[in-house]
Parts: C-alpha cells; sequence; structure tokens
C-alpha cells in the first residue's frame, strides 16, 4: 500500500491570544480574543496561534488558512453552550443532510491548519449530551436528576436530558428539511441538534498533534472531504456513556495517517465512513488511502470500525501494530441493504486484542433496517447499486485474549460477503465462528478457542 500524506508547513511568526485581549479566568468569554489572533494570524500569512498555561472559557471558534493553533501543556480551553453563539446550520452528519448546531472548532474549505501543542480542549459535551439510564450507576443517575428532572421514558429506563429544550426537542423530532423554515423551526430547540466537536471539511493538510480533546456534544472529530489528514500522538476522551462520542470518524477523505493516539470514548473509536445511500452515492468520494497505526483503543463500541455508511465506497486501507482494550466489539464492518458500495482492499495486522464484550470480529450487513428513499411510501425497491459490497479484507497476525464470539459473518442473500482472510489468527472466545451468506472465508494458521470446542485452521476456505 503507497501513502504520501502531506503536512501543513508554518511560518515562524507566534501570536499570542494574551495580546489580543484573552485571559486566564472562568468568568470571561475568550471567542473574540481567540478568534481575532486566528484571523490576524491567516491574514499576515500565517503562524503560531499560542494559548498560554491557564484556563480559557471560549465560544466557537474558526480555523483559518496557514494557522497552527498551539497550546502549551497546562493550557485548559473549556468551550460554552448557548444559543447565541451555536446557530444551527445544515451539513453532513451520519453520511446524509443533517442540521446541526455549528462546531466548537470548525474550518471550511482551508488549507494548511493544524491543532498541536499537549494542553486540553474540552467540548462541554455534558452540557449538550442526553443520557440512556441503563449506561448510568444508581449514583450516576440520582446526581444527573439533581442537575435536570427531564426524561424520556423508554424500554431501558429513560433517557435523561440535559434541559427542557432538548427534551421538548426529542418528542418534537426534526422538521421537513424542505421547509423553507426549517433551520428556524429547528432553533427553537437547537441544543438536540448536537454538534461534532472538530469539523473539517473540504480542507487540505490538517494537523492534529499531541492535544486532548475531550468531552465532545456529539463525534469527537469529523473530517470531511479533506486530504492529506493527520492524527497523531493525541489522546480522544469521552465518558463511556456518552452518546454517538466517537473518537474520530474519517469520512470521504484520503491520503490520511492516523497514529500513536489513545481513544477512550463512548461509542465507535476509530471509524471510516463514506457517506450513507443513493444520495450521497452522486458524489464520487471515496475513503482511500488510509494508514492507521500504533494506537490504543478503550471502552469503545469498536476498536477499528468500518461503516455503517459507506456508499461511496473505501479502500486501500492498512491497520497495524495498535490494542482494543475492553471494547464491544474487536474489529467492526457493518452495513445493510440501502447502502450500496465497495468496501476493499483492507489489511489489519499485528493487532492484540483483550476483553472484547462481545466478537472479536464481525462483519455484518444487518446493521439497520432497510432505510432508502421510497420507504416512506410503504414500499422498498432494491437496485443493484443499493446493494452493499465487502471483498478483499485480510486480517493477520491478531490475538484476541477473550471475546463472546470469535469470527461473525452475516452477508445477505443479494451478494454474500466474501473473499475475507484470517492467517495466523488466535481467539479465546465462549463461541466460535457465526457463519452466513458469505463465501471464500479463508482461515490459515488460526484457532478459534471456543468453549463449544477448541478449532485449529492449517488452511480452509469456507463458505456458508
Amino acid at each position: 500500500m503507497n501513502f504520501d500524506v502531506k503536512r501543513p508547513e508554518f511560518k515562524p511568526d507566534i501570536y499570542n491570544i494574551l495580546d489580543f485581549g484573552a485571559q486566564s479566568r472562568a468568568d470571561f468569554n475568550n471567542k473574540e480574543a481567540i478568534q481575532k489572533a486566528i484571523d490576524t494570524c491567516s491574514a499576515n500569512g500565517g503562524g503560531m496561534v499560542f494559548i498560554p498555561n491557564g484556563f480559557y472559557l471560549t465560544g466557537p471558534i474558526e480555523l483559518k488558512d496557514n494557522v497552527n493553533l498551539n497550546l502549551a501543556s497546562n493550557a485548559y480551553v473549556k468551550f460554552t453552550k448557548s444559543k447565541e453563539e451555536y446557530p444551527l446550520r445544515f451539513t453532513e452528519y451520519e453520511g446524509i443532510k443533517r442540521i446541526r448546531a455549528i462546531s466548537p472548532i470548525s474550518a471550511e474549505g482551508k488549507n494548511n491548519i493544524a491543532i498541536t501543542g499537549k494542553g486540553i480542549l474540552d467540548g462541554s459535551g455534558d452540557l449538550w449530551r442526553g443520557i440512556k439510564q441503563f449506561k448510568l450507576t444508581s449514583k450516576q443517575w440520582d446526581r444527573k436528576l439533581k442537575i435536570s428532572q427531564y426524561v424520556i421514558e423508554g424500554k431501558e429506563g429513560g433517557i435523561w436530558c440535559p434541559t427542557k429544550t432538548y427534551y421538548d426537542g426529542v418528542l418534537k423530532g426534526e422538521p421537513d428539511y424542505d421547509d423553507p423554515k426549517a433551520l428556524e423551526i429547528a432553533s427553537e430547540n437547537y441544543d438536540v441538534y448536537r454538534p461534532v466537536f472538530v469539523s473539517f471539511i473540504k480542507c487540505n493538510k490538517v494537523l492534529i498533534q499531541d492535544v486532548t480533546l475531550a468531552n465532545s456534544p456529539a463525534w469527537n472529530v469529523h473530517p470531511l472531504y479533506c486530504t492529506n489528514f493527520t492524527l497523531e500522538n493525541a489522546t480522544i476522551k469521552n465518558p463511556a456513556y456518552a452518546q454517538n462520542g466517537d473518537g474520530i470518524d474519517l469520512e470521504s477523505c484520503q491520503n490520511c495517517e492516523i497514529s500513536n493516539t489513545v481513544f477512550a470514548v463512548g461509542d465507535d473509536g476509530i471509524c471510516i465512513k463514506s457517506g450513507k445511500n443513493r444520495k450521497a452515492r452522486e458524489t464520487k468520494i471515496p475513503t482511500k488511502n488510509v494508514w492507521i497505526h500504533d494506537c490504543k483503543v478503550y471502552n469503545a463500541h469498536g476498536g477499528f470500525v468500518v461503516g455503517s455508511e459507506m456508499s461511496r465506497g473505501v479502500s486501500n486501507i492498512l491497520v497495524e501494530n495498535c490494542i482494543f482494550a475492553g471494547t464491544d466489539i474487536g474489529v467492526r464492518f457493518k452495513s445493510a441493504i440501502g447502502r450500496g458500495g465497495v468496501v476493499e482492499s483492507i489489511t489489519i495486522k499485528n493487532i492484540t486484542m483483550t476483553d472484547i464484550i462481545e466478537e472479536a470480529f464481525i462483519f455484518t450487513m444487518g446493521y439497520v433496517l432497510v432505510n432508502i428513499e421510497d420507504e416512506k411510501e410503504g414500499k422498498v425497491t432494491v437496485l443493484a447499486d443499493d446493494v452493499p459490497e465487502f471483498k478483499n479484507i485480510y486480517l493477520e497476525n491478531i490475538i484476541c485474549d477473550h471475546a463472546k464470539t470469535g469470527i461473525k459473518i452475516n452477508g445477505l442473500k443479494e451478494l454474500p460477503i466474501h473473499d475475507i482472510y484470517f492467517d495466523n489468527v488466535f481467539v479465546n472466545c465462549d463461541n466460535g465462528l457465526n457463519l452466513s451468506l458469505c463465501e471464500k472465508i479463508g482461515l490459515k494458521n488460526t484457532t478459534i478457542n471456543s468453549k463449544d470446542g477448541n478449532k485449529y485452521y492449517k488452511d480452509e476456505l469456507l463458505n456458508n
């Protein structure tokens, strides 16, 4: 696999936010000062916008061309939450057009940008997120009820809502996006439309290095239609109960490297996406040429994940030298009828997994029910392009200390999952193989040490 990821370069000039009126105080909003420093730096040809040690409260900020936002090691930047500072807009989220509040950190169509330094950026996600009761202890639930009494009853004990506007918005649902007043209607319940923490759209030469990104309202880092994206030596954190608290969702991006980063999040850890369903496939931008290595993932729904939004295609991915510890699933590929798209040419090797709650490896086409445009009319017409495909995926030199299920592969009758190859893989698990609607599943030097019987596969090709 060939990866040529170009990194940003910056002028040596330094713009200290204190020189633009910033103050290290818990009762002072530094949005204007930080944004002015960024704007001035970019207008002068770029350089470093420096945030020194201290506590800085701020509203949302936008990165500009040729700016490196750098945090000192003991700098703590905490983002506000307010209807005035976070207006709603149309964007893409979960692979389709959606209404979202603007992100705490954003850039669109920018070139040569970075977030660096060893400080902490806190997205104040606890002010935005609803929480499912079953994910909390009784003491944690009681603490939440002291903050807000708004609870939506559900099958699993209810969902705690941080505000009345959030509560009302969930019950109301999203407006018709064809309504010219959709944004105005939605704005009454703005905090239901939780933003991703760091949103980079159509940017080139992007670097996130060394920083801690914590407590995101929704996904933590979301590069969309970006090229030459690098994430390294960072820490991505969310509470384990953070709904949609993904670590990184790399969507329709090309030439990317993710390395030496620790993820401890509330949803998928390292996730590859490329749009959802027929509408997304009109934009021919797959995710490809991605190198992921030397990362650690804790407490996530999946360690390495592809999908379920993969309609523009995913290819030429290398994942190596990683640890997945205590995740719900180790390696997770997910899609469904309606998505379409092809996921192929992926190698995952030299991986250690331990205490995996469900499957060590899962490839499934049944992640959600059919969700294509004519479903609302009470009928579903599945076209050839609506059928997703997983193929030519290689898993090598992997040890899984324990999982509930070793390997689960469930395909489609329209197109079985095929050409998935395991080589030198060892899994301790309760249940061994769960295979259906799949072909050419290669098992070489692979041991599935399960309670239902130890199986060693020297060199076999399975079909189910």
